[in-house]
């Protein structure tokens, strides 16, 4: 569903040019949920919006569902692929009910029964018509991000890009929002990528997930291997050993992979 070959991403110029992605290449089957997992830092939000179209300032190549995707993307992209951002906060406009934050990319793209298409997504992330015309801010935050999930499946996509989509939520509400994700998948048969610094959302969500450092793929594992521990590299171990929580002793072995 998803090829990335030799993908570069680069802010600035000249000497004060920052590598932000060097050189990534990966693969996303379909219906498989992928996670990018890494320090805060290490590209995996960049590699997202460069597949998603967000960024067009990349080289390499990127290919969905067989299609080479240019930095410049067609309208049609968008009804094959969409994202799910972090901030639920942030990503839903202060001023406009969920109505018309759903309505929204139905009116863009010309589609029709926006009513049935609104109610039906509604429905989907738990959430009914009760909720239709009320703000983000009569909205808890698991409730703003499942209609943040609505807005990204109104459209019906094939692919979702989640960039964190649970770091910004409470312990019990990033479970709730982990198993809604868990059964979209299954009932709309979705391809996921997921980018997160946690490995239990990885373990909860993921079959298989890349570890990034600096801009670069470290490793590709199964979650399988993940949960045994049975990674090969050594920063990923070091990643593996941090995810246990502080351990004085064991964080001041850490070192720098450049």
């Amino acid at each position: 569903m998803i090829d990335i070959q030799d993908l570069r991403v680069s802010f600035g110029d000249g000497g004060d040019a920052v590598t932000a992605v060097d050189g990534i290449t990966l693969s996303v089957r379909e219906g498989e949920s992928f996670g990018l997992v890494g320090e805060s830092g290490s590209g995996k939000s960049t590699v997202l919006r460069a597949v998603s179209g967000l960024n067009d300032d990349w080289t390499g190549r990127i290919a969905v569902a067989g299609a080479d995707q240019g930095p410049k993307r067609q309208k049609a992209f968008y009804k094959l692929c969409q994202m799910v951002f972090q901030d639920p906060y942030g990503s839903l406009h202060p001023r406009h009910t969920v109505d018309r934050i759903l309505a929204e990319p139905i009116a863009i793209h010309g589609l029709d029964d926006a009513d049935a298409r609104i109610d039906r997504v509604l429905r989907d992330v738990g959430l009914g018509p009760a909720f239709r015309f009320r703000y983000p801010h009569q909205l808890s935050g698991g409730q703003r991000q499942r209609v943040a999930i609505a807005r990204a499946l109104v459209l019906e996509p094939r692919v979702l890009l989640l960039d964190e989509p649970t770091s910004a939520l409470d312990v019990s509400v990033q479970a709730e929002i982990l198993n809604l994700l868990r059964r979209l998948r299954a009932e709309h048969g979705l391809t996921l990528v997921l980018v997160t610094h946690n490995l239990a959302v990885v373990a909860n969500l993921c079959d298989r997930l890349a570890v990034m450092n600096r801009g670069r793929l470290v490793e590709e594992m199964t979650v399988e291997e993940l949960r045994r521990g049975a990674a090969r590299e050594p920063y990923t171990l070091q990643l593996l050993r941090a995810s246990l929580g502080y351990d004085r002793a064991t964080a001041e072995s850490f070192r720098d992979y450049a």
